[in-house]
C-alpha cells in the first residue's frame, strides 16, 4: 500500500493519493482517495464487479445481512445495498501521468462500469469537491500534509472520509478536518486483490444508517468485513494486515520441506497452498476451533504428532503469537512518529527475544 498511485470511488466515491508534492485526495460520486494504488484498484475492481453482477442479475438482490457484523463476499456483494448506498461515479487520483495511463488500461478490463472510472492527475481537491465518499489510502506519515492542503478541509465538510491508514487514529483525523466531516477507519488486507480480503471497520453511530450501508457495500465486495471498536485496530493491522506475509512464510517453509523430501517445487507449493486454504475454510465455514481440526488429523504414534512435536520444540506457536504482539506495537507507532522509540522500548520490556533452535 505504498505505491504512488491512488484510485478513488464515487457515490461519488473518491480515492486519495499522495504525490511527491503534497496533494489532496481525489473524489468521485463515491470516491476512493488513495496513495496506495494497489488497494484502490482492488476496491474499485471489487465494487465494479459487484455492480456488474447486480445489473445482470437483479433477481439476486437480497436485503438480508448477517447479524454478527461479518459480511462474506458473494458474486454480487452490493446486491443487498440500497441504491443510495451504491456508487454512481468513480474517480481515481494519481500523481504521475505514466501511472494514470497504466490505471486507465487496468480499468478498461473491468467491464463497462470499470471503463467509466475517471483517473485524475494531481487534482485531489477537485475530486473531493465532486465526491460524497472519500477513501484515504496514503502513507500514514503523509496524511496530515494531504488533509492540510489548501481548500481540502472545506471540500471534505459534511462528507464521509474513510481512512485505511495504519496507526492514524480517528481523533487525529478529526483534528485535521472540520467537525462536519464523518470520519471512519477501515483496515483491508492484500487478499482484497482477489476479493478474498479481510477488512476491519471502526464502529459507525447507529443513526448513520446510510454510511454503514455504504461502507459495507464497499468492503464486502472485496472479502469479509467486520465492525470493531477502534481500540482493536493496531492488533487487527498486525493480525490481518501483516498476516498475509506471516502466512506466506509458513507456506514457503512447508513447500521447502516438500522439496527437501523430493517433491517438485511447483507441486510442493500447490499442495501447501491448497492445504492452508482448505484448512482455513474449514475453520471459517464450520466454526470449528483450529485445535479440534488439528486433533482430528493427529492419530496415535502417527507422522502428524511427530511433526507437531518438532514444531513445538521450535517454539513456532509462541514465535508467531509474539510476531503479532510486536507488529501491533509497531503499528501503533506508524502514525505517531514520537512514539516510535516507545514502541521499541515496549518490545524490550516485553522480554521477548528471538528463539534460537539448536539441532
Amino acid at each position: 500500500m505504498e505505491s504512488e498511485n491512488k484510485p478513488e470511488l464515487s457515490q461519488t466515491f473518491k480515492v486519495a493519493s499522495t504525490p511527491s508534492t503534497t496533494e489532496p485526495a481525489a473524489t468521485a460520486k463515491w470516491t476512493p482517495n488513495e496513495r496506495c494504488g494497489t488497494m484502490g484498484i482492488a476496491i474499485i475492481s471489487g465494487v465494479t464487479a459487484s455492480l456488474e453482477t447486480r445489473a445482470k442479475h437483479p433477481h439476486l438482490i437480497d436485503d438480508t445481512s448477517p447479524a454478527s457484523g461479518t459480511s462474506t463476499p458473494s458474486p454480487g456483494s452490493t446486491q443487498g445495498a440500497p441504491d443510495a448506498a451504491l456508487p454512481s461515479r468513480f474517480i481515481a487520483c494519481v500523481s504521475r501521468h505514466e501511472t494514470a495511463k497504466k490505471l486507465k488500461r487496468t480499468f478498461q478490463e473491468l467491464g463497462s462500469i470499470g471503463q467509466n472510472v475517471e483517473v485524475l492527475v494531481s487534482e485531489n481537491l477537485q475530486a473531493v469537491k465532486e465526491s460524497d465518499v472519500i477513501l484515504l489510502c496514503c502513507k500514514p506519515q503523509a496524511a496530515h500534509a494531504i488533509l492540510s492542503a489548501p481548500g481540502l478541509k472545506e471540500a471534505l465538510d459534511q462528507k464521509l472520509l474513510i481512512s485505511i491508514l495504519a496507526g492514524v487514529t480517528i481523533a487525529q483525523l478529526e483534528d485535521w478536518v472540520l467537525p462536519g466531516t464523518r470520519v471512519v477507519r477501515a483496515m483491508p488486507n492484500t487478499p482484497c486483490r482477489i476479493r478474498e480480503g479481510m477488512t476491519v471497520i471502526s464502529t459507525v453511530p447507529y443513526e448513520q444508517t446510510l454510511d454503514r450501508k455504504i461502507i459495507s457495500a464497499i468492503f464486502s465486495s472485496i472479502g469479509r468485513c467486520r465492525f470493531l471498536d477502534e481500540k482493536h485496530f493496531d492488533a487487527c493491522t498486525a493480525l490481518s494486515g501483516s498476516g498475509p506475509a506471516f502466512v506466506c512464510l509458513v507456506l514457503e517453509a512447508m513447500a521447502d520441506g516438500g522439496v527437501m523430501m523430493g517433491l517438485p517445487r511447483a507441486e510442493a507449493l500447490e499442495l501447501a497452498a491448497q492445504t492452508l486454504q482448505g484448512t482455513a475454510r474449514m475453520a471459517l465455514q464450520s466454526g470449528v476451533h483450529p485445535a479440534q481440526i488439528k486433533d482430528s488429523v493427529t492419530t496415535p504414534a502417527g507422522c502428524t504428532i511427530a511433526g507437531l512435536l518438532t514444531l513445538e520444540d521450535g517454539r513456532v506457536r509462541s514465535t508467531i503469537a509474539r510476531a503479532i504482539q510486536v507488529a501491533t506495537q509497531h503499528a501503533a507507532a506508524l502514525g505517531q512518529p514520537s512514539k516510535a522509540d516507545d514502541a521499541r522500548q515496549k518490545r524490550l520490556l516485553s522480554g521477548y527475544q528471538t528463539p534460537h533452535v539448536v539441532d
